[in-house]
């Protein structure tokens, strides 16, 4: 069997228990939530949100980027999201790491140096002061909009406030 095939089998399983038709593109709590693509949790699921509840924007380390500020302004202007929670992690991959460590990873893997930056960061605490701090200067957010931050314990499934 290919990979293909595992996972047509997997959304055949998810088809028999289907039952979110009904949910709206609006987030219904009007929220949006910027996060890691880490794959040891989901955004709702530390948040204690459902399917449909948030808007969810997951890249690398879970940083500001132009294409963040895209997704994160289509949202609030088309979609009428008013906040976003931005929540950075323990154990992150992008923790400790910098650019040149990552182009050198990257080119080692595929020959090619990327000439864009990953966002590597040595204290978590500040990487998330530094991302609220970019959504609040963004010129194409509404003016009250709220950003607040958070870091997740992977360990524990704790969320800890961070201020901004």
């Amino acid at each position: 069997m290919s990979l293909a095939d595992d996972l047509l089998r997997a959304n055949e399983e998810y088809i028999a228990h289907f039952d979110v038709s009904g949910l709206k593109v609006r987030p219904i709590k009007h929220l949006a939530i910027l996060t890691c693509m880490d794959s040891r949790y989901t955004a709702q699921g530390v948040l204690g949100l459902a399917l449909g509840d948030t808007h969810v924007v997951r890249n690398a380390g879970g940083r500001v980027t132009e294409d963040t500020i895209r997704s994160l302004a289509i949202s609030a202007a088309i979609l009428d999201t008013r906040a976003c929670v931005v929540i950075h992690h323990t154990e992150c991959g992008l923790l400790g790491r910098t650019d040149e460590d990552l182009r050198q990873r990257v080119a080692e893997v595929t020959g090619a140096r990327a000439p864009f930056g990953f966002l590597g960061f040595d204290d978590l605490e500040q990487s998330v002061r530094d991302d609220v701090h970019a959504l609040h200067a963004s010129q194409y957010l509404p003016h009250d909009y709220e950003v607040i931050g958070f870091t997740y314990d992977v360990q524990t499934g704790r969320l800890t406030p961070v201020d901004a």
